[in-house]
């Protein structure tokens, strides 16, 4: 039984220990300890959070020995316990750490402490490390990979009574990408749509899933690098009613051919999806997503291609031209010479 379907049965541990950079996974034990370990007349009385950058821990520590008012128990959460994380840094507070630790050896029966550490690694040499996750019900909140997405939303949808096979799962990350947060509620709104079905197919994801600027212009790059005029310049003329501005637009093209170039480059070198992400400080899903966009051209093609986008940075910036028209011309110019 892992640790959310403890919580679900009210089966409580006085002290939990989340770390890692995935804070969505943070939100949700917070959630859930809220909703099954508190009434929502005892929040106002019974829960409390504080910043360990800013606070003493000792008086979270006085608050959690404090008697639950008018319910069972208190629930305190302490994010940026700072005197755990593996990167020496200037405390701003001074933390009464053997307070802590008489704590974690005899903590209050009627009291949950849940310590939330967004940090990649622990201090494992410090003695209140070591106790803590001894002691704690400890979770690694850590970044998913592709794989462990993929299998993260069809447990999610499984928990909504809904089934998603991967195609539906793909389009997903392909227009919500890889932010959990954003998944779960993408997640939640198909499980409300399919009230008839049990099953969130591809075609359901592709007309309800809300797509943000960034993925809108992804789409448009697709549309771009697949040779279908008609369909980038109606994703374009979309973006425009929605009031985007070219400018903005004409940057996140560019950033996209320059991931392609980059993947592309670094590929060539011989580095696999995994290291080209860590390089480029990306998640390994846009790499491998963009690695299928470059098989379509040369490094020269890119290379150009960069080039007439800096050009129409450049007319955006110093000509008089109309700014929707310079990325008009962009396409025009792009299949233009596609098609020679």
């Amino acid at each position: 039984m892992n640790v959310w379907e403890k919580i679900e049965k009210r089966q409580f541990s006085p002290l939990y220990l989340v770390y890692g950079p995935e804070t969505f996974f943070m939100s949700e034990l917070k959630q859930k300890l809220l909703q099954y370990a508190l009434n929502e007349e005892e929040m106002d009385f019974n829960f409390s959070s504080y910043d360990l950058e800013e606070t003493p821990v000792e008086l979270a520590i006085e608050d959690a020995e404090t008697l639950p008012f008018l319910g069972e128990r208190r629930l305190v959460v302490l994010h940026n316990p700072v005197f755990l994380k593996a990167e020496k840094s200037k405390e701003k507070v001074e933390h009464n750490l053997k307070k802590l630790l008489d704590y974690i050896e005899k903590p209050a029966p009627y009291s949950i402490v849940v310590f939330a550490a967004p940090y990649e690694k622990l201090d494992e040499r410090k003695k209140i490390t070591k106790r803590l996750k001894e002691k704690a019900e400890t979770f690694e909140a850590k970044k998913l990979n592709e794989k462990e997405t993929m299998i993260w939303i069809k447990e999610r949808a499984k928990a909504k009574n809904k089934e998603m096979d991967d195609a539906a799962v793909q389009q997903l990350m392909t227009l919500a990408g890889m932010n959990l947060m954003i998944l779960a509620s993408e997640i939640d709104k198909l499980a409300m749509y399919a009230t008839e079905t049990s099953v969130i197919d591809a075609g359901m994801v592709e007309r309800l899933t809300a797509k943000s600027l960034e993925q809108n212009v992804f789409s448009l790059v697709d549309k771009i690098v697949n040779g279908k005029i008609e369909e980038a310049f109606e994703i374009y003329y979309d973006l425009l009613k929605q009031n985007e501005e070219p400018i903005k637009l004409l940057s996140i093209i560019a950033s996209q051919f320059r991931l392609i170039y980059q993947v592309k480059e670094l590929a060539r070198k011989g580095y696999g999806q995994q290291k080209i992400a860590a390089i480029l400080r990306v998640h390994p899903f846009r790499v491998k997503l963009a690695l299928e966009k470059a098989q379509k051209f040369t490094e020269e093609d890119l290379a150009r291609i960069i080039h007439l986008l800096a050009e129409c940075d450049y007319a955006m910036k110093t000509s008089a031209m109309d700014k929707k028209m310079v990325i008009e011309l962009f396409l025009l110019k792009f299949f233009g010479r596609n098609q020679k």
